[in-house]
């Protein structure tokens, strides 16, 4: 998660006020955390949110980025709360191995065990390389995240990266 490094300042009337202390105190949390769970979206939603769009192939690329960025911005508690559960349905092998790499390649770089829904993805039967140029495939080769390459996947970034 993002360092917290700038404060957002909300005008409320003293009713206001005293309501959304005594529903943080309610909830057993900080003002600050009670209005942010209300105002953004969890990021377990989130997770769902872009496995859906994730069906949508037209939209798959920015999935993926929205995924990146998701994974890349979670401490790992977080992290395993937000991935713990995926609902695979209607994503093709393809895409449920991508997304399988993705989550088990960030919860490697956060020292923590994958998701067991992880382990129910069977890796493609034919290698997928991210180029049809026969020049990068040895690149690919080497240098594709271990995840990634154990299910067939050769990219040359992982979670956290860009290209």
């Amino acid at each position: 998660m993002s360092a917290k490094s700038h404060q957002l300042q909300i005008r409320v009337s003293a009713e206001q006020k005293r309501a959304l202390q005594d529903r943080a105190t309610s909830a057993g949390q900080t003002v600050s955390a009670f209005v942010l769970s209300r105002v953004l979206p969890a990021d377990q939603l989130r997770f769902a949110e872009i496995l859906r769009a994730l069906r949508n192939r037209e939209n798959r690329r920015f999935a993926l980025a929205e995924l990146n960025d998701l994974l890349s911005s979670l401490a790992p508690v977080e992290l395993q709360r937000a991935v713990a559960d995926a609902d695979l349905r209607e994503l093709s092998a393809h895409t449920q191995n991508y997304l399988a790499a993705m989550v088990e390649r960030a919860c490697e770089r956060g020292g923590i065990e994958p998701p067991a829904w992880t382990r129910t993805v069977e890796p493609l039967a034919e290698p997928h390389f991210a180029t049809r140029l026969a020049g990068l495939r040895l690149h690919l080769l080497h240098t594709s995240p271990v995840a990634f390459k154990r299910r067939n996947l050769f990219v040359d970034s992982g979670v956290g990266d860009r290209v």
